[in-house]
Formats: C-alpha cells, sequence, structure tokens
C-alpha cells in the first residue's frame, strides 16, 4: 500500500466523530484510573490491605477493558466501507486537535493507537495513520487543581524541623502518628549524618511531589533537597506498627535503594497525577538513568511504559548494526528466547510444542504470565512486555535463530519480504542467569559472592511466598541477577498461588521394597509439593548447599511452608520491605547507615535551631 499525503482540508464527519468517541473513551479510562489512585490514601489509612490489593489488581486492567468498549462501540456504529484510508487519516488528525489543551496527551495518543490497532491491519501501522511518533508536547502543561505537582518548602527560613514536620501533615492523612515528633527528630538526624552542613546557597529549598505513593503497606514521601545548582533525592516510607499507628520508617538517600524502590520489578505504584509526564520529569530529576518508559510504568500507566519502550527500541535498532542470536543459558522446554546483545533485553517466544515432562499448552503459559502481569511482583519477578505481530528486519537475524524460530514456533513466525514477524511475544529485561553466576563466582573461588548469590536466592523465594507465590521450577536457571545483584525470578511457566498448593511430607516406606524403588510407593496430587525432596535438585554444590543449610534451611521443611500458607489464608498480608532492613528507624541500633553519597551544603541551618 502507498502511502498518501495528509488531506489539506478536514471534511469528514465520521472522522471527527470517531476521533470524538475515542478521546471521551480514555478521558473515561483516565477518571477511573484517577478515583482508584485517590481511594489508596483512604485504604491505607485503614489498613484495608486486602481491599487495596483487589483495587490495585483491577485497575491494571481497566485499560484494556476501555479499548475493547471503544473499539466495540466503532464496529458497532460503522460499515467497515465507510471507513476508508483518507477517513483514517482525517481521524488522526481531529484527535490532534482535540489535545491542544489536553493534561495526558501522550497517554491519550497511546489509547488512540491502542484503539486503531485493534481495527487496522498491521500495514497500517505506521505515522499516517497511528501516533508511531508523539504529537504533541507534554512540556510546561499547568495543573488546574489547588494542589500543584509539587510542594516547595525554604528549610533556610523556617528551620528544618518544623519544614520536615509540615511536608508530612501538609499530606492531610486520616490517621494518628504514634509519635510524630520523634519521627521528624529522627529523619533530621538522619539528614545530619547523611548529609553534613557546609555553606548554603541562596537557591536553599526542598521540592515534594504533592501525592503520596502506595503499594503494599506503604506510603511514600518523594522529593528532593536543592541547594544551589545541586539537587539530593529521598524517599520517606510512612507505615503502620502494630497498633495500627502511623511511623515515619526511615529516610531512603543512597541512589540505588531508591533505584530498587522504583525497579522493573515492583508492582505499580497508585499516585493521584492530574498530569503525569510532571510526574516522570520530576522522578527522572531524582533517577537521571532510569528511561522514561520505565517511569511511565512505575506510576502504573504500564501502556504509556510500552509505547515508549517500543520507541526506544526502534530507534536502538535504527542506530545499531549487530545481529539478534539465540540467548546463551541453558535452553528452555516451554520458551525460545533470543537476544540483540547491545540491547539490554530479551525477546521469549511461547513454542509450539513442548517434550516431556512438560505437561502445558501455549493458552495457559500465556495465563501464567497474565497472573504476574496482575499481582504485587514485590521486587522478586521481572516485569514482561506482551506484544503482538511485531515486525523484525530479517536481515538483522542469524540463520541459526531463523531456523530455530522456524522449528520451534513455526505457527509464531511469518516471513514478509525484508521483514519477519513474530505474531506474539514477551520481553524482559536481561539478567546474568543465577546458575550462570554462582559457576563464575565457584569459578573465581569468590566465597562471598557465593553465599550473597544463596542469601538472595532465597530471600526472593521467601518474598514470593509472602505474596502468595509459589515457582513451581525453583532450579538457579529461572532466576537472574540484577546489576544491583538482586536475585530475580523470571521463568512463569510453573507458577502457582500457595493457597493452590498442599505441601507434604514424604510418608515412611512401610517396607524395604518401597525404600529402593526408584519410583514413589505413596499417591501423588496435582497439587502436591514436598520441600523435603528440594535439595536434591538444588543442593548438589557442597558450597551452595553449606550457605543454603546456613541461611535457608527452613525451606526445606513442610512446617515452614504450611505455615506461612495458613497465614495467607488467614488474611495476613505480609511485611515485604523494597530497602535493607538495617535502614529502619526502629533497628538502628543495629548498625549506623553510613553516608554512600558526596556530603552536600544543606544542613547549615540545623546548627541555628
Amino acid at each position: 500500500m502507498t502511502q498518501a499525503a495528509f488531506p489539506k482540508l478536514l471534511s469528514s464527519q465520521i472522522a471527527f466523530d470517531i476521533a470524538r468517541t475515542i478521546r471521551d473513551g480514555f478521558d473515561k479510562h483516565y477518571r477511573l484510573f484517577r478515583d482508584t489512585s485517590r481511594q489508596a490514601k483512604a485504604h491505607f489509612e485503614q489498613g484495608a490491605w486486602a481491599t487495596a490489593q483487589q483495587a490495585a489488581r483491577e485497575r491494571i486492567g481497566f485499560y484494556d477493558q476501555r479499548v475493547q468498549e471503544c473499539v466495540q462501540m466503532l464496529e458497532d456504529e460503522y460499515d467497515h466501507s465507510e471507513l476508508t484510508d483518507e477517513v483514517w487519516r482525517e481521524l488522526k488528525l481531529h484527535f490532534i486537535g482535540m489535545l491542544s489543551d489536553h493534561k495526558q496527551p501522550e497517554l491519550a495518543e497511546t489509547f488512540f493507537n491502542s484503539v486503531c490497532c485493534n481495527i487496522l491491519h498491521r500495514t497500517y501501522f505506521h505515522n499516517d495513520f497511528i501516533f508511531v511518533r508523539p504529537v504533541v508536547s507534554t512540556e510546561y502543561i499547568e495543573t488546574e487543581e489547588l494542589a500543584p505537582t509539587y510542594r516547595v518548602y525554604y528549610p533556610g527560613t523556617d528551620g528544618l524541623r518544623f519544614t520536615l514536620k509540615r511536608i508530612i501533615t501538609n499530606f492531610q492523612l486520616d490517621a494518628a502518628f504514634a509519635n510524630l515528633d520523634r519521627d521528624v527528630e529522627q529523619v533530621e538526624a538522619r539528614l545530619r549524618l547523611i548529609f553534613g552542613s557546609n555553606k548554603i546557597e541562596p537557591n536553599h529549598q526542598i521540592q515534594v511531589l504533592s501525592s503520596l505513593f502506595y503499594r503494599n503497606k506503604g506510603a511514600y514521601i518523594v522529593g528532593k533537597g536543592i541547594n544551589g545548582n545541586k539537587e539530593y533525592p529521598f524517599v520517606v516510607p510512612i507505615l503502620h506498627n502494630r497498633n495500627g499507628e502511623l511511623i515515619l520508617d526511615t529516610v531512603l538517600f543512597d541512589q540505588e535503594q531508591i533505584t530498587v524502590l522504583f525497579s522493573f520489578t515492583r508492582a505499580y505504584f497508585l499516585v493521584d497525577m492530574e498530569v503525569p509526564s510532571a510526574y516522570v520529569q520530576f522522578l527522572r530529576s531524582l533517577l537521571p538513568r532510569k528511561p522514561r518508559s520505565e517511569i511511565y510504568t512505575i506510576l502504573g500507566l504500564q501502556k504509556q511504559g510500552k509505547t515508549l519502550f517500543y520507541r526506544d527500541y526502534l530507534q536502538h535498532l535504527k542506530h545499531s548494526s549487530d545481529q539478534f542470536e539465540i540467548a546463551p543459558g541453558i535452553r528452555g522446554l516451554v520458551m525460545l528466547v533470543f537476544a540483540l546483545p547491545s540491547f539490554p533485553y530479551v525477546f521469549k517466544v511461547i513454542k509450539d510444542f513442548f517434550p516431556a515432562p512438560k505437561e502445558t499448552s501455549r493458552a495457559l503459559i500465556k495465563e501464567k504470565y497474565l497472573l504476574v502481569k496482575n499481582h504485587d511482583r514485590v521486587g522478586r519477578m521481572a516485569d514482561t512486555l506482551e506484544y503482538s505481530n511485531v515486525a523484525f528486519p530479517r536481515q538483522r537475524f542469524t540463520e541459526d535463530l531463523i531456523a530455530e524460530l522456524k522449528h520451534f514456533a513455526p505457527s509464531l513466525v511469518e516471513e514478509d519480504r525484508e521483514q519477519l514477524i513474530i505474531k506474539h511475544l514477551y520481553i524482559e529485561r536481561r539478567m546474568v542467569p543465577l546458575n550462570i553466576w554462582l559457576s563464575n563466582a565457584e569459578k573465581e573461588g569468590n566465597e562471598l559472592q557465593i553465599e550473597h548469590g544463596v542469601l538472595e536466592y532465597g530471600n526472593a523465594i521467601k518474598e514470593l511466598v509472602a505474596a502468595n507465590i509459589f515457582p513451581g521450577d525453583m532450579l538457579y536457571k529461572n532466576f537472574g541477577v540484577t546489576r544491583h545483584q538482586r536475585v530475580v525470578f523470571y521463568d512463569y511457566d510453573e507458577i502457582e498461588y500457595i493457597t493452590d498448593c498442599v505441601f507434604r511430607n514424604i510418608p515412611e516406606a512401610r517396607t524395604d521394597e518401597e525404600e529402593m524403588s526408584a519410583e514413589p510407593w505413596y499417591p501423588i496430587g496435582k497439587h502436591d509439593v514436598f520441600p523435603e525432596q528440594f535439595g536434591r535438585f538444588l543442593l548438589g554444590n557442597a558450597k551452595i548447599r553449606r550457605y543454603f543449610m546456613k541461611h535457608h534451611a527452613d525451606l526445606l521443611t513442610q512446617a515452614w511452608w504450611q505455615a506461612r500458607k495458613q497465614r495467607i489464608a488467614d488474611g495476613f498480608v505480609e511485611d515485604v520491605f523494597p530497602y535493607p532492613q538495617n535502614i529502619r528507624f526502629s533497628n538502628q541500633h543495629l548498625t549506623t547507615p553510613t553516608a554512600t553519597v558526596t556530603p552536600p551544603p544543606f544542613m547549615e541551618t540545623l546548627e541555628n535551631e
């Protein structure tokens, strides 16, 4: 199909009406999205954790629901013959005009793409018909509500202690603090310890985002200190204590700790934002290395994150020349995994057939990945981007990779002249498989790294269990190590809810024949799990076994798993902290936090209080 020029005059009433329908569909979506984000405040105040979890899960599905509503409306209203190429071109121009004063124009453009891509053939997926490139600027969008994107405080004028207390009380949480004055003093002391005190510049202020960030059982104050031309990010978590009272739990200043808090392994925060692009800009000033796509995803706007990721990928493809190749590591039975060495992600395609002992299907695997998408990932499961009908330049694929794709997934691969079309795939952040990481550590004789890997592996499993997730296949090859040396689970085809599992001890053999039998002499149900068997598959290496038994021997006992299952069944929501335990104020007697940033000239006003 040849691309024609855009029409000079907009004359199609159908195009205008469809554009308005799509805009109204997006506005409905974002209104409901914000309603859920606002309700997170009440859930936090009341400690209604189960309700908060359910609301967060439901919000993830809002986008697809509104897109399908819009698609259905258009298909019911218009005959296919009415929707000519000229109408589709005018439709985009009308839509652009409707976004001139919009507060979320970039999100509306993505919603437009989602609706149109559900109706149009992939040959129309270019900038004449959809927003391959963004059109409307997100710079300097003004808020219309009383609350600005961020509030500014001046500790040099008001005094730091008063400023900190005012920051907290301005959020107007409808729940009592256990001892706010004590907590503010601890925040102040941590500022002294980490920041030190030097010359104060004329531009000396604290900026704090106007909405709290809610996730799990925490609410997070996100801000930065400014002194002259230097900025110092910080995050203050607010939690409930055992009595249901609020406490300030710690202060995060370390760049790595803040990055881990906002990592790709955590479920989306609930944040009430009128102008999301302004929140993205603020967070990028705290995390300059994090791409905008990930920041949008952090804020619960995963579709926008997915759009920006794909644009970044296309740019990378355009400015690189290396070839896609089969990813290193042990080949999986379910997924064919390939990568572009210069791009820090992997591409995963579900195979058409699965050798024994795998008993699964493509539909079931997609269901498992959807479970993870809708679940709290507690910092231990990688976020996965799902795409359909992705066109790759064929010449960038090695012949070995093309041969593997055609052999293992022929139903998902289509060649179209110079393009290779993959009809369905997942994209995940590339990590070092834990089995390779441990093997390299052993070759290097690095005992500390081996112990760290085993400790992190067990911690990852325990935090997944706290979120009601059983990994299923617990082999090291299914876990990866991030650049922050955190262990993350990334193979979801055997994942289950803990509450669906039956944890059992192996019955004692009744006869010598049973004792020596190569096959189980006892019945095994579909959901039965025998924790004492884990060691047979995981602990063949003596060094790994020593460190595993030192830190995580409880994972080999049925009693530990059953106790965790019972707590979940009883409605107890576990605490999973996205930062080290030793930096919490309640644990500060255990160790003293040390500064990992250059002390800025920020705290001189403390001397005058």
